[in-house]
């Protein structure tokens, strides 16, 4: 019995086209364009814009945010138990 393949294009599209997540790539988008304007960071420079005690269902917290090396972030990971950090 041969499995149908799974459309893996479709399943991208599928969640990354939710309005929730349209939203927050937009308050990501934000962050990011914020901390390009106030010198912070730069095209090409390889920083990312960190959000400081971020949930990952809710709303991103644009207000406490920095900027660090693209390792730096992605190094950091939230806490198991839904704490802030």
């Amino acid at each position: 019995m041969a499995k149908k393949p799974r459309d893996y294009k479709k399943e991208y599209r599928d969640y990354h086209g939710t309005p929730e997540q349209i939203k927050r790539r937009a308050q990501r988008n934000s962050a990011r364009a914020a901390a390009v304007d106030s010198g912070a960071a730069s095209k090409g420079d390889g920083k990312e814009v960190d959000h400081l005690g971020s949930n990952r269902k809710g709303k991103l917290n644009n207000k406490r945010v920095r900027v660090v090396s693209r390792a730096a972030n992605r190094k950091r990971q939230p806490k198991r138990d839904g704490s802030q950090d």
